[in-house]
């Protein structure tokens, strides 16, 4: 699936309020302990909270953030690729930093720095995805004030608008 639209990825990510919860009320954390599970829309709402307190100019960074768990929608019980699905469906809308940051952030960390020491990311990005998943940890917290989707539709707009001129000036013809 591919988001064409701000509208649509607006759609999807009402639709993920309310999901998420084992019958038990649990869910494991990335290093397989068990953390209490939150509602996936408002730990969402947080973590990009969070992302904006801590780096209000990153837009791309917060979106990621908003965004990063979209994959568990698209494709509900299937942990193993669900950050993949959710790069693959936000590219061609919101970029490929966006992409990147949502398809690394369910990576471990060691797994982040053999990615960097190999030459195939760089180290901003390897310190922006780990401030994604230092937001998405302390997003699980219920003391976040984490407002409302709506309140991310601009930043949403800005974020794909940007997106779409670089993806329109790379694929210009010179003369054409």
């Amino acid at each position: 699936m591919e988001l064409r639209s701000v509208d649509e990825l607006m759609d999807l990510l009402h639709a993920r309020r309310g999901g998420g919860r084992t019958p038990d009320g649990r869910r494991d954390g990335p290093d397989r302990t068990p953390v209490a599970c939150t509602d996936p829309h408002e730990h969402a709402l947080r973590t990009a909270a969070l992302l904006r307190r801590g780096r209000p100019a990153d837009k791309e960074l917060q979106v990621a953030g908003l965004v990063r768990t979209l994959g568990q929608l698209l494709r509900p019980g299937d942990d193993t690729s669900h950050a993949d699905l959710a790069a693959d469906a936000v590219r061609p809308l919101l970029g490929d930093r966006v992409a990147h940051l949502v398809r690394l952030h369910a990576l471990g960390p060691d797994h982040l720095v053999r990615l960097h020491a190999g030459g195939w990311v760089d180290t901003g990005l390897v310190e922006d995805v780990l401030t994604l998943r230092q937001a998405d940890e302390a997003g699980r917290s219920a003391g976040v004030d984490a407002g409302v989707l709506e309140d991310w539709r601009t930043v949403l707009e800005l974020v794909a608008d940007r997106a779409g001129r670089v993806g329109a000036s790379s694929h210009h013809l010179p003369g054409a």
